[in-house]
């Protein structure tokens, strides 16, 4: 006599394998953070995850140092430079009439910023003062300095998977070496901030970074209410949004609603609110075009480190205005040569930081802008920004045949593969 399946084990395999395939999708939540391993002058490792001083500790968030050297100067004749100073010149001579301020990149150096997300990175070593050697995925190591950015010479925090946490000061720091994050993280600075942000040109959904600082749930939003001064932890927070420039409303998870005033999280001190949208980048809302954020119950950290591909050359084909179309690898600006890097350029106050590898085309146009097509479908309108104004240094395509360059005036557009 054959013996009848005993339906309580079967249902309870069945529970067993949909609980055990939910906690591996919510294990992966983590491996966003960033995660590696620190070594210090005195011969100390530490691994776990990762914070740059107060700020970036998702592999999305950007790191931003300043290029030594440009030596893309090389491919031009003495003409074309020539050329390219005195439009350099001029330019900086209009802008100085204007009062216009201008960064150093934008006067006669030629020598620009460089950033990329943190998932781009393999290593990093501090080789004395504001320099470093940063190392990328495809084992292109660059001389790099932090002139103008405090991403050098902030202090490291590490959650030790031994010690727990570790504060190491950048005079202490020898090398950071990036790898893939755990599933799971026994410990961790926070859950990530997710939600949508509403603005004047529109709504962007992704991870949030409050005035630029706070990131995680553990992080506090500061302000004075008619009892006195608060602090509330973000993670409490269900939507915030601005009452005129000095005043914002706050309405927490429980339904509580709060008004609160006199701090640069809650006013028009806010440096302001930045968003990472996958699939088009950084977006970055200044406060006056800034109207609500209303956060996810999500602990989704984003993209895993090994979901960052090695940095390929940038490819594509440039239209002349005299009809020729030069294909090669693409030097975007005199300086971009990786699909890793980013393009600037705002739209009303709100700042988008594209990489190059989510472009399809770039159509410059009158009155100092570019429009820009994503391969998403998206497309914007960008101004204020040397990547896409008058102030571009040219277009530098190499190829199998001699170098060509192409000044910003005479690209009818630019269409990247």
């Amino acid at each position: 006599m054959k013996s009848r399946p005993n339906r309580t084990n079967f249902y309870f395999f069945v529970f067993t394998l949909i609980t055990l395939l939910f906690t591996q999708e919510i294990n992966a939540q983590d491996q966003g953070f960033i995660y590696g391993s620190v070594l210090t002058e005195s011969g100390s490792t530490y691994t776990g995850p990762i914070r740059w001083g107060k700020e970036e500790v998702f592999w999305s968030d950007m790191f931003n140092a300043s290029k030594r050297s440009n030596q893309n100067l090389d491919y031009l004749s003495d003409r074309e430079l020539d050329q390219l100073r005195t439009r350099q010149e001029e330019n900086t001579f209009i802008s100085k009439f204007l009062n216009i301020e201008i960064s150093w990149d934008r006067e006669m150096s030629f020598v620009h910023e460089f950033a990329v997300a943190f998932g781009n990175i393999k290593e990093i070593e501090n080789v004395g003062g504001s320099r470093i050697l940063l190392t990328l995925k495809n084992g292109e190591t660059l001389r790099l300095g932090g002139s103008g950015y405090n991403d050098i010479g902030a202090k490291i925090s590490i959650l030790d998977q031994e010690l727990g946490a570790v504060s190491i000061s950048w005079s202490d720091l020898e090398k950071i070496t990036f790898s893939q994050t755990p599933r799971t993280l026994p410990q961790k600075f926070g859950d990530p901030l997710v939600g949508t942000v509403f603005s004047d040109i529109g709504e962007f959904t992704g991870l949030v970074q409050w005035d630029h600082d706070e990131r995680v749930g553990s992080d506090k939003l500061d302000g004075d209410s008619r009892d006195g001064d608060l602090s509330i932890r973000f993670d409490q927070i269900r939507s915030i949004e601005r009452d005129g420039s000095n005043r914002s409303f706050v309405t927490l998870k429980s339904g509580r609603e709060l008004s609160l005033s006199g701090s640069n999280d809650v006013n028009d001190g806010n440096r302001g609110i930045i968003v990472y949208v996958e699939g088009l980048g950084r977006v970055d809302i200044e406060w006056d075009e800034f109207d609500k954020v209303v956060f996810e119950d999500s602990k989704d950290s984003g993209r895993a480190f090994d979901t960052y591909k090695s940095p390929q050359k940038i490819k594509g084909t440039v239209v002349v205005d005299n009809g020729d179309r030069v294909v090669g690898n693409i030097i975007y600006d005199l300086d971009e040569a990786y699909d890793i890097e980013v393009l600037n350029g705002e739209d009303d106050d709100v700042k988008f930081f594209i990489p190059l590898g989510l472009i399809k085309e770039i159509k410059p146009r009158a009155g100092d802008r570019a429009q820009v097509l994503l391969k998403s479908g998206n497309e914007f309108m960008l101004e204020d920004s040397q990547d896409v104004s008058d102030e571009h240094q040219g277009v530098l395509v190499l190829s199998d045949r001699d170098p060509v360059y192409i000044p910003w005036d005479r690209i009818e557009n630019l269409l990247l593969d």
